[in-house]
């Protein structure tokens, strides 16, 4: 039965190499970025199209809730900076937003007057793909214009050799688990 617990305990490690881990993101990669920026080279977007975010990553923002807040609202209420009909509201100082899917994500500032003056963000999360986590270090995204639309969802980048160093890798953990495995149990 000893051997059994070992084997399962190995296999069920293995199999949790073979999943992703979601990353908390800081919005702006500080705890100050959610205000209005100083000039548009300091802007969130800039920020945004040097990130890459996967499906399941978390946004986090660190604000002071009883000044400001942040709405996730549609893409015209973004261009327009509406801030009547958000699909979400938060001012809890630390607003934690889970990217559920792939394609953009539109987020503005619910304080009057900050959206005008360019306290908004938008995020577009990658399109899963197989192996994209293991993968190794990934280039940086293109940066779309300043008139770019953004309307479905973006499509990871590929490389024949990240994703074949990412198989070998995968093969190479299988082999190990089913060596351990069969040596615990037949040995």
């Amino acid at each position: 039965m000893a051997g059994y617990s070992k084997a399962s305990a190995l296999w069920i490690l293995f199999l949790l190499f073979g999943f992703s881990v979601a990353k908390e993101i800081l919005v702006g990669g500080k705890t100050d970025a959610w205000k209005v920026s100083a000039s548009e080279s300091d802007s969130l977007n800039q920020w945004a199209e040097k990130s890459r975010f996967q499906v399941g990553d978390y946004l986090v923002w660190k604000y002071d809730g009883g000044k400001d807040s942040v709405l996730r609202v549609s893409k015209e209420n973004y261009v327009n900076c509406s801030i009547s009909n958000p699909i979400k509201e938060y001012n809890d100082d630390t607003t934690k937003v889970q990217l559920e899917h792939p394609g953009p994500f539109y987020f503005i500032s619910g304080a009057k007057g900050h959206c005008e003056k360019g306290q908004k963000l938008v995020v577009v999360v990658l399109t899963p793909r197989r192996g994209t986590r293991f993968t190794g270090f990934a280039a940086p995204s293109p940066a779309p214009s300043a008139s770019a639309e953004f309307e479905g969802p973006a499509v990871a980048p590929t490389s024949t050799a990240n994703a074949l160093n990412g198989g070998i890798l995968m093969v190479a953990m299988g082999m190990i688990a089913m060596w351990v495995f069969f040596y615990v149990n037949w040995c």
